[in-house]
This record gives C-alpha cells, structure tokens and sequence, in this order.
C-alpha cells in the first residue's frame, strides 16, 4: 500500500508563491503581499506565512529592502543552472546516448526515494536502470523510479531504449505536465552491483544527484538517483550572496 507523504503548509505555500513568481502574477521588483494579506488569502497562521517568505530569500526569490518591505527578485540564477543539469536526466534519448540499458521491472525502492515518491518504506516500484559511457568508460549510472499507476500505458516497463526522453514520453502518454525539478546532492559508498557497473574499486564514493520531478501541485511523478565516480568529477556553482 502506498501512503501519500504531504509537504508542510510553509513548503507549498513558499511553492505556490513562486509559480506566481514565474508566470509573472508577481513580477520581478515589487513587493509580494504583506504578511497580513498572504494570511488572509491562504488562511494559514502568521509563523507559517513567515517560514514560507524566509524559505524564499534563502533560495533568493524575495529579499527585503529597508521600509519598503518584501521585493521579487526573480528566478534566480543558480536555479536555472540546476535545472539544466536535472533535466539532462529526463530529456535523455536512450536510443541515442552511449552506453546501455542494464535493466528494467520491479524493485525495492531506497528509502529517500520511497520518501520523495510518497510511498512506504520498502515499497516497489518500476525501475529503469541506464548507464551512460563515455569512451568505453562508465561515468553515470541513472537509476529512475516511477509511482504505481503512471507506467501504465507507456513503454518504462519494456526492456528496449527509449527514443525520447522519459519526461517526453510521460506526457505524450499520459497527458500530464512536469512544472519543476529538486535536486539533492549527497555523497556516500556504492553497493556491490553499483561498484562493479562504475568500474570502481573498493572505497571509492559515488555522488548521488536524487532529482525529483513534479507536477505543478508538487506531486513527484519521477524520481531518479545520478550516481558519478567521485573521482572523476569536478562540481561547481554559483550563488549569490545577501
């Protein structure tokens, strides 16, 4: 049974506020609505309208201005930049990319993406296992999990490449629509299958890049963990500073 895990009231109202941020409801260079009013509109409590605006200057779409309140600054720089590097994983021809598909069906699912997906520990759920080479040299494992009820009537679950990207493929398919990507980067040791697949030898970490696809209301309709030698790669970014 799969159980619907449902993100805090300061997360979606601090999501919701961005959308409008993007389409332009709030545009660049004027003020949001005031506490009060976001109140008042979303019927939420001050201190959850407070954590939804100090989520948003962190991640640098607000940033307040001396007795002139609460300014839209925008879709910030650095998040472009990591959504161009999710994406990669969802827009990727199979048919057309280096490397081979290892392996399609049913599989336990870890548990941080049991936890993006909404379901219970332990769960299974359609895998599709592609590893990308460069060179003849394994450089990225892509490992991505689909919810129940989203396979069907699509080819995930068949054994041949795909000749679109998977998010293509989904919403040709199933007429759904990807609005956003999260990406969380952590690094730790592969287990023996994903060793041997990287060509890595023993105590070699991997980084692990979990990117979670979501619809407009925040529903992750993909997850999928980018494992990457740690020895062959060199990371950087950019961010602003406050």
């Amino acid at each position: 049974m799969a159980y619907e895990v449902e993100a805090p009231k300061y997360v979606r109202l601090a999501q919701t506020i961005q959308r409008r941020i993007e389409d332009g409801t709030y545009a660049p260079g004027t003020r949001v609505p005031s506490e009060n009013q976001l109140v008042q509109a979303f019927g939420m409590s001050r201190p959850t309208v407070v954590r939804a605006l100090d989520l948003l200057k962190r991640d640098g779409w607000l940033e307040s201005r001396q007795g002139y309140g609460t300014i839209v600054r925008g879709r910030p720089a650095v998040v472009e930049e990591k959504d161009r590097r999710g994406l990669e994983a969802l827009v990727r021809d199979e048919s057309r990319t280096p490397g081979r598909l290892v392996d399609v069906g049913e599989a336990v699912v870890p548990a941080r993406v049991a936890s993006a997906l909404g379901l219970a520990k332990s769960a299974k759920a359609v895998r599709r296992r592609f590893l990308v080479e460069e060179d003849g040299e394994a450089v990225e494992l892509v490992s991505s999990y689909f919810p129940a009820g989203l396979v069907d009537g699509t080819d995930l679950a068949a054994g041949d490449a795909l000749t679109s990207g998977m998010r293509e493929h989904l919403e040709a398919r199933k007429k759904v629509r990807f609005d956003h990507v999260t990406e969380r980067v952590s690094a730790r040791l592969p287990d023996a299958a994903e060793a041997e697949l990287l060509g890595l030898p023993d105590g070699v970490p991997v980084l692990s890049v979990l990117v979670v696809a979501c619809d407009a209301s925040g529903r992750a309709m993909q997850v999928s963990d980018v494992l990457l030698p740690a020895d062959r790669q060199e990371l950087e970014d950019t961010y602003r500073l406050n």
